[in-house]
């Protein structure tokens, strides 16, 4: 197959950082704070590049949803080796509202317009973990589904993927077009290297906006309000079997 790859690049906030809640408990603070490509996605990426550098597809383009800052996202991906971008322009309230269901619609008008065989993305996003956007994209464009993909082997027009599931590994055989989601043990993303970092600033990024995809953004989901998890309570030693059950029975545990 020597089709086309589109792979979802999603800004968070970085995995390192401390996340705080606003004030207002309207959401978490994000300004001045350090993002960068949601991991999953980057396992995402290292996948579409694997299998051009194997010759199987002819391109990888990847795209991100969001404000000006996410062609940042974008240009690490093509430093990774995609080859153009294409950034879905969305910024104020329509941003603080995207959800999986927005971002899917997205996903599937650019795979009808670029004509792609497979989506990559990452199973999941470290800032929601909503797991939803590979599936409805799927279900939006009526492609078979590869979710929690650990392992992926392209045969002409069908694709094996061996899937993470709760009683171990199961091993399913899709047709294509297909939407694939990366799980943790897909590969090992590489390190973008200067010689690709300075590469990929003359690399291509297309600027479209979700009406140009005849894509409406009005979400039917409200957050309510946004707090932090309760204070884990400090432990205590006890001596005995017995000590232990009386401390539980006080705390009326049992």
């Amino acid at each position: 197959m020597s089709g086309r790859v589109l792979v979802g690049v999603k800004r968070v906030i970085d995995y390192a950082v401390k996340i705080r809640v606003k004030p207002d408990n309207t959401g978490v603070v994000t300004d001045g704070v350090k993002h960068s490509m949601n991991p999953f996605c980057e396992i995402a990426v290292e996948e579409a590049v694997k299998l051009k550098e194997k010759k199987l597809v002819k391109e990888v383009v990847a795209v991100s949803c969001g404000p000006q800052q996410s062609q940042e996202t974008i240009r690490t991906a093509l430093a990774m080796g995609a080859d153009r971008g294409i950034h879905v322009e969305v910024s104020g309230k329509d941003y603080e509202t995207l959800g999986p269901l927005q971002v899917s619609k997205i996903m599937a008008a650019l795979a009808k317009k670029e004509d792609a065989q497979i989506i990559i993305l990452g199973k999941q996003a470290i800032d929601d973990d909503c797991n939803q956007t590979g599936q409805m994209t799927a279900a939006l464009l009526d492609w078979p589904q590869g979710t929690f993909a650990s392992e992926v082997t392209l045969d002409g027009d069908k694709i094996k993927v061996v899937r993470e599931i709760d009683g171990g590994l199961e091993t399913i055989k899709i047709n294509t077009p297909a939407v694939l989601t990366a799980d943790l043990r897909l590969n090992t993303p590489r390190y973008a290297t200067l010689p690709n970092i300075m590469k990929a600033k003359k690399k291509k990024i297309a600027n479209v906006k979700p009406a140009d995809l005849g894509v409406n953004l009005t979400s039917k989901l409200e957050v309510l309000r946004v707090e932090d998890p309760p204070q884990r309570q400090a432990g205590m030693k006890v001596e005995t079997v017995e000590d232990l059950v009386g401390k539980l029975k006080e705390s009326g545990k049992v």
